[in-house]
């Protein structure tokens, strides 16, 4: 089995053409197709069905695609690995990183990693924990910044480095979460509770957010009402600001929109007392990778730029509202 071979079985795959394929890849398309023959002969097993001129894969293919991917993509990061030993002059990182991560504090720690690594190129992948996990364990990502505790068993190390508190977003103008038929409580704190019958502007799946909303509501003994679901974080901001509904969104991401306001929310009144946070009223980001692969110079550097500005900027007092860091200097 070689990896041109396996190159070539995934291209296939992906755009489910040969012609296509081989036009892709810049090679002949016999050839392609004769490197695909050679690699089912060697498996003895068809990969892909070609009835009719439709490409599909077959059940083998299926299994075989994701290894395959995985494959490529750790030969790729061999060869960055080799490269990178040269100081730091070259280079890549695959980051996965939150929506509120991308809208609030990343940018800073980016521009710095690149002032001081200009020859490192960055390639940032924006998407729910749950979809950036997956991204991790086939190997489309390096690292990601990802919500614990993690669902399932993935084969991933975990560093925990920041705290981030959850409010519940509504129009700066009107009592958070009233309807137009009726008023919330006048607090400085929302309960569970007092989003039942509101309406609430979702998150499409994927997001741990949203299981995280759906999940508390449950626990609080009724079901959440959607005024509308399925946004990213951009548009989730932009509905409840017209007044679709309201919405829970970490307390980082409306920096910077004066038309939304944030109450924090509490499980209970005696907690809200006491000046206590309970469970679903923040939660814990940490910085994953693969535990079967090692990291590469250039993320490692990253790393290590994420961790000394964290420490930093909690020093400086100059975190997003919200945010403490989990990583001590």
């Amino acid at each position: 089995m070689q990896l041109q071979q396996l190159a070539y079985f995934v291209a296939v795959a992906e755009v489910r053409h040969f012609t296509q394929a081989a036009e892709l890849l810049r090679v002949a398309q016999p050839s392609l197709s004769k490197q695909i023959r050679a690699l089912e002969n060697e498996l003895n097993v068809s990969l892909f069905s070609r009835a009719r001129g439709n490409i599909t894969l077959t059940p083998a293919g299926e299994a075989l695609l994701p290894l395959a991917k995985r494959i490529l993509a750790d030969v790729d990061t061999a060869r960055l690995e080799v490269q990178e030993l040269v100081g730091l002059k070259r280079g890549r990182v695959r980051l996965g990183a939150t929506p509120s991560l991308c809208a609030g504090l990343l940018a800073d720690v980016l521009r710095l990693f690149h002032d001081t690594y200009p020859g490192i190129q960055l390639i940032v992948e924006e998407g729910g924990s749950r979809d950036l996990v997956r991204e991790l364990t086939r190997g489309s990502l390096d690292m990601a910044l990802v919500i614990l505790p993690l669902h399932g068993d993935p084969p991933l190390d975990t560093t925990p480095i920041l705290r981030e508190y959850l409010v519940v977003a509504s129009p700066a103008g009107a009592e958070p979460g009233a309807p137009r038929t009726a008023q919330l409580p006048r607090r400085s704190y929302l309960r569970i509770e007092d989003l039942q019958n509101r309406p609430l502007v979702m998150f499409r799946p994927g997001y741990d957010l949203r299981e995280a909303t759906i999940s508390a509501c449950r626990a609080a003994g009724f079901e959440p009402r959607f005024a509308v679901e399925g946004g990213e974080m951009d548009a989730v901001l932009r509905f409840v600001e017209v007044g679709l509904g309201i919405a829970v969104v970490p307390s980082m991401v409306l920096a910077g929109r004066p038309g939304l306001r944030g109450t924090p929310l509490v499980l209970a009144d005696e907690e809200a007392r006491r000046g206590r946070h309970g469970p679903g009223l923040l939660r814990t980001i940490a910085l994953a990778h693969r535990k079967d692969v090692e990291l590469t110079h250039a993320a490692r550097a990253f790393q290590e730029t994420l961790q000394t500005f964290l420490v930093e900027a909690a020093q400086a007092g100059t975190l997003p509202a919200g945010v403490e860091t989990l990583v001590s200097a």
